[in-house]
């Protein structure tokens, strides 16, 4: 029993010591120098250990972003308002906006690498579809009567805007939370535009 718990200690320290060596790798050179060899040399650790537990450069770095926005999700299912049931649909998506916003600006190096790893999986990755569902049902109860299908577009259109070149660009000295600024003046923008018409 003692040593199967020393196993554990082991896996998550070493778990630890992975995301932080590909974090620092990701903020030092980019998203083009993270592969396992390079993590696991960082970490100090086996590239077989790191293969074990991420399975792939895209497991990694996915690991790594969901690390980040695990608070965020955790605060839009049990936490209190706005992010949180019971505030009204409008309000809990601009907070939800201001939390995703706010970890796009501090991990926009990391963003372009997570795009770049899972561009060929982007809408079946298991974090993007969670957003998008939580970004459509907000839409959705916000604009009463809109077609469902118009909800889902317009929460992928939302969740289009969140590119780390984007996110860089954006971003100013003198405002460094433009970005947030810009994707929640969007969201009000498309939640008070009347609804298109029936295309037959």
């Amino acid at each position: 029993m003692a040593e199967q718990r020393q196993e554990r200690a082991d896996a998550a320290r070493n778990r630890r010591a992975v995301l932080r060596a590909a974090e620092r790798l990701v903020a030092e050179h980019g998203g083009d120098h993270v592969s396992l060899d390079r993590v696991a040399a960082e970490a100090g650790v086996g590239k077989g250990t790191v293969f074990r537990r991420f399975g792939s450069r895209t497991g990694l770095l996915r690991a790594l972003l969901e690390e980040r926005s695990l608070a965020l999700r955790e605060a839009i299912m049990d936490g209190p308002p706005p992010l949180g049931p019971g505030a009204p649909a409008r309000e809990r998506l601009t907070a939800f906006l201001d939390g995703l916003c706010g970890i796009a600006e501090a991990n926009a190096a990391l963003l372009t690498a997570h795009e770049q790893a899972c561009a060929d999986a982007k809408y079946t990755e298991p974090s993007y579809l969670f957003w998008h569902g939580h970004i459509a049902t907000l839409v959705a109860e916000a604009r009463p009567g809109l077609d469902a299908d118009f909800a889902g577009f317009l929460a992928h259109a939302l969740l289009a805007v969140f590119d780390g070149e984007l996110v860089r660009r954006t971003a100013s000295p003198e405002e460094p939370r433009r970005f947030t600024r810009s994707v929640t003046e969007l969201a009000l923008a498309l939640l008070d535009a009347p609804a298109p018409p029936r295309i037959s």
